[in-house]
């Protein structure tokens, strides 16, 4: 069930956006049609002139403590299904998100 996959320089995270909500936070893991694994990902910010996409990039930002420049959407930018790389570390960005999803730090009130 992993909504990312390691790479030689970081990870990629597939996730499936969901603007314009309550609150910025985690709502578990969404399959596709292919069964293909997202995490689902709800933020405030319209998706409008990138205000949804900067939200979620500064939502992982805080939750996996690395830097804003660090993160980058490759693919989807226009749509909810995206791919998020993170340059860092593979092994220790792995460990931050399993330990991220057991704690149960999902909202943006936990950050």
């Amino acid at each position: 069930m992993l909504f990312y996959d390691i790479l030689n320089d970081g990870i990629l995270i597939r996730v499936r956006l969901s603007p314009n909500s309550s609150s910025c936070r985690f709502g578990g893991v969404f399959f596709d049609s292919e069964g293909l694994p997202f995490l689902k990902v709800a933020v405030v910010s319209v998706p409008e002139k990138g205000k949804a996409n900067k939200e979620l990039v500064q939502y992982f930002s805080k939750v996996l403590g690395v830097a804003k420049s660090f993160i980058e959407i490759v693919s989807g930018e226009f749509d909810r299904y995206k791919k998020i790389k993170i340059l860092g570390h593979p092994q220790e960005l792995s460990l931050k998100i399993e330990k991220w999803i057991k704690e149960g730090k999902h909202d943006s009130s936990d950050y």
